[in-house]
């Protein structure tokens, strides 16, 4: 309770105090000691006082996960399989992420894995944001067998921040330009039970010159704070 009185008081002076201001003086305060000591919050102002605008900013309104769920195939009889993957992982405190994916289905007829390279146009705390993404894609299809370069990009918009919520939709094209290049349009969307724990849905069309398949998966995503 005490850090979270000291936030409403604190943040709001900090979007107005100029960026070259000294840090706050216990003394000036009149703070007891004892508070002090047992505020990891006031501590860091007297210390140096944050800038508190660019660290909301750049403090991520997505956060990194691991995802595991169920799928099933229209397009392919209805098969049924699983995925797992991990999702934005940051790249220290770049705008960069990456990405995994495994997906199967339990006949073995279709099988998607690889990783993606994100990065982010606009700073991370941004309700909406786009990334380019670039990666790599291994696919089989009922025997026939597309690998190579996957290069797109990525539409994200958190309906609440920390996770809570969002919504995205990612357009990539595998050996783009080539006789077997396939795209793959996702659409996702993320909604939490807990505080780490989230619902997610997924629905996806790979369009080739030779098919057109499609993925429909439901999972649990796994925080990462």
């Amino acid at each position: 309770m005490l850090k979270f009185l000291l936030s409403l008081f604190l943040i709001p002076c900090a979007l107005a105090i100029p960026a070259d201001a000294q840090p706050l003086n216990p003394e000036d305060l009149n703070l007891d000691p004892e508070l002090v000591e047992s505020s990891p919050v006031l501590q860091r102002w007297l210390e140096e006082i944050p800038d508190v605008a660019e660290e909301i900013r750049e403090d991520p309104a997505f956060l990194p996960r691991v995802r595991l769920g169920y799928h099933q195939f229209p397009s392919t009889d209805d098969q049924g399989g699983w995925w797992v993957g991990v999702e934005d992982v940051r790249l220290g405190n770049s705008r960069a992420t990456v990405s995994g994916v495994y997906q199967g289905s339990w006949s073995g007829d279709r099988t998607t894995w690889g990783g993606d390279l994100r990065y982010y146009m606009r700073p991370l705390g941004h309700y909406f944001n786009v990334a380019p993404v670039v990666g790599y894609r291994h696919m089989t299809t009922q025997g026939r067998e597309i690998d190579g370069v996957n290069v797109g990009a990525k539409v994200q918009v958190a309906l609440s921040r920390t996770g809570a919520a969002d919504l995205s939709l990612q357009q990539t094209f595998v050996n783009p330009g080539q006789t077997d290049e396939v795209g793959i349009t996702t659409l996702s969307l993320g909604y939490a039970l807990t505080r780490q724990l989230r619902l997610t849905t997924e629905i996806e069309k790979q369009n080739s010159p030779i098919r057109k398949d499609s993925r429909v998966g439901i999972g649990l995503e796994w925080l990462l704070d």
